[in-house]
């Protein structure tokens, strides 16, 4: 394998984008009901969880930058093969694959629950994954510019939902936020824990990064796109906080789809039902870079033809879609699928770090040495 990549120029992408596709990857169906499971955990602090979760993602997202700048151009699968070998590092990028398969699982399944719920019940599950995992083909198959376009138009034809908060601050009461702090550090960091599922994302700058123009630039656009995410999380975390009740909060599924029930405009009467089919382009981005990570590591790492594994591996998804049918077999997946992505997402990198550290230090002083 080659640890270092030379991406034809118009493959590249400007460092700009990296906003847009961070972003896009970090909001996808968890924004839908995560007030829920934070707020069980930290209270009406539940705010200050979600902070915490932010500031800790950009730490992450340091320590992802400061080891990718230990090659000249590189991703993942190129870090895995020079620090583990051919074997374990074979190994360690199978298990990402699988990972990245999985949160391609856990999206789709996710939607297909909320249209089920909120839209068509007697629509059965394999037919909305099936169209899903159509249009995540057809979007993984035009590659990674067609791939970024997506992220791009996604996060541009969706800032206008942001907006509509201001009509449940109407109803506010902002009491409900006092007093500050009244959760303890360990409810807090419990709540932050609860984030996991609903703010990753950030981890497929380890496989973007090759295509990136001016590297220089990652750290900064990448930082912007994580706090845009946290803005719009706290932002719709807080009204939610002072529009619900606690008891209400604890009951709401899906708490943000319940904000859009109070809007009402002329032409539109039940606006919550816009929302939820609006949601798909919010989606499809987390859908299409997870499965294209997930064939980029067949080529990478096995050498194998990336188009044909695109249809494998969505066949793979779409038939355990079907056998996941109650809202607590949903909720088991999530709670599992969290727990993973925590140890992925945010312990992963500190000791890809320190081995990726030291293996360079060592290589460095053996040059010197022998000079």
């Amino acid at each position: 394998m080659k640890i270092n990549l030379a991406e034809r120029p118009q493959h590249s992408i400007s460092a700009l984008l990296l906003f847009f596709i961070l972003h896009s990857v970090q909001v996808g169906v968890g924004l839908q009901g995560f007030q829920r499971i934070v707020f069980k955990s930290a209270g009406h602090d539940a705010w200050i969880s979600v902070l915490i979760s932010g500031i800790w993602s950009v730490i992450v997202l340091l320590i992802m930058v400061k080891t990718l700048s230990f090659y000249e151009n590189t991703d993942l699968y190129g870090i895995h093969f020079d620090v583990f070998g051919k074997w374990i590092g074979g190994l360690f990028s199978a298990l990402y694959m699988l990972y990245c398969l999985f949160a391609f699982f856990i999206i789709i399944r996710n939607y297909v629950e909320v249209i089920q719920a909120w839209l068509f019940p007697q629509l059965d599950a394999w037919f909305v994954a099936l169209t899903l995992v159509v249009m995540a083909i057809y979007t993984v198959s035009g590659g990674i510019r067609v791939l970024v376009g997506l992220c791009f138009f996604s996060v541009l034809f969706s800032a206008w939902m942001i907006l509509l908060l201001i009509f449940p601050i109407e109803y506010a009461d902002w009491r409900s936020l006092l007093p500050v702090m009244e959760a303890n550090i360990t409810h807090l960091m419990r709540g932050a824990y609860d984030m996991t599922f609903t703010i990753i994302g950030f981890e497929v700058l380890y496989f973007i990064n090759p295509y990136i123009k001016e590297k220089e630039k990652t750290l900064k656009f990448s930082a912007l796109g994580l706090a845009y995410t946290l803005f719009v999380y706290l932002s719709v975390m807080i009204v939610s906080l002072v529009y619900f009740s606690g008891a209400q909060l604890e009951n709401t599924i899906w708490a943000t789809l319940t904000l859009f029930k109070i809007i009402h405009f002329p032409f539109v009467e039940r606006f919550e039902y816009l929302a939820i089919t609006f949601w798909m382009l919010i989606i499809l981005p987390n859908l299409g870079m997870y499965l294209w990570c997930a064939v980029r590591g067949m080529s990478r790492v096995f050498h194998r033809n990336e188009k044909s594994y695109i249809y494998w591996f969505s066949l793979l998804i779409i038939i355990p879609v079907c056998f996941v049918k109650t809202r607590n077999d949903v909720n088991t997946l999530n709670g599992f699928f969290a727990k993973i992505a925590f140890g992925v997402v945010f312990c992963y990198p500190f000791l890809l770090f320190a081995v990726t550290w030291i293996k360079k230090t060592y290589k460095e002083r053996k040059r010197r040495k022998s000079i």
